[in-house]
């Protein structure tokens, strides 16, 4: 009878003790780290703000475009611009080093000329005044230390008119004045009516009386 009470109290204890797991069985995966959990000090009533996303760092094979450069190459009008600047300076120099030539021929021609040594300094002071402007018989003669009326002979008597360019001598006024009158004597000088062409072509302009515009050069060195 007392073994009988004995083994009961043994199956009691063994009901009454909990039941362990089977190895079988996996323990649950716990939430992982990564996941979000509210903030045990926010609100219940508010969501957690929401954290930034973290942006995925890409790599591409091409390079990232380069800023335009500040010596961009030049546009078609710029080249234009350029071309023509160059076409003028070689223009202006070729102008220059001709006219630089054809003083020298004039000059020499002069020399040669035999003549008096006064026509030679006028006929020398004619070449170096450059073409389009004119000066007046009180200026030529005031730099050869002269008169008017003997630079006027000597400017009649040119023989290399008008490579010699007489023509640009005029009166005081700006008329055309001039020595020789209205036609040649003797192969030597220009006319007024030629004198009157030859400086409308080099750009001359006159008034409606006759008279040259502008004020006389009076450039010699």
């Amino acid at each position: 009878m007392a073994a009988a009470g004995t083994k009961r109290k043994h199956q009691d204890d063994d009901a009454a003790a909990p039941q362990r797991p089977s190895s079988s069985h996996k323990a649950p995966k716990t939430a992982s780290s990564s996941q979000h959990h509210p903030s045990p000090t926010s609100s219940s009533s508010s969501p957690p703000f929401p954290r930034p996303a973290k942006l995925k760092a890409t790599t591409s094979s091409n390079p990232p475009p380069s800023p335009p450069s500040s010596a961009a190459a030049p546009s078609s009008t710029t080249a234009t611009t350029k071309t023509e600047t160059e076409t003028e300076t070689t223009m202006t120099t070729t102008a220059t080093t001709k006219t630089a030539a054809t003083l020298e021929q004039q000059l020499a021609l002069i020399a040669s000329s035999g003549r008096t040594p006064f026509e030679q300094r006028v006929w020398s002071a004619l070449c170096g005044i450059p073409r389009g402007r004119v000066t007046t018989y009180g200026h030529l003669s005031a730099h050869l230390g002269s008169s008017p009326r003997a630079v006027g002979n000597a400017l009649r008597r040119n023989p290399f008119a008008p490579a010699v360019p007489c023509h640009r001598v005029v009166a005081a006024g700006m008329s055309l004045g001039g020595f020789k009158g209205k036609w040649p004597r003797d192969g030597e000088g220009i006319t007024l009516d030629e004198k009157r062409r030859l400086l409308r072509a080099e750009g001359i302009r006159f008034d409606d009386k006759g008279r040259v515009l502008g004020t006389p050069w009076v450039g010699w060195a």
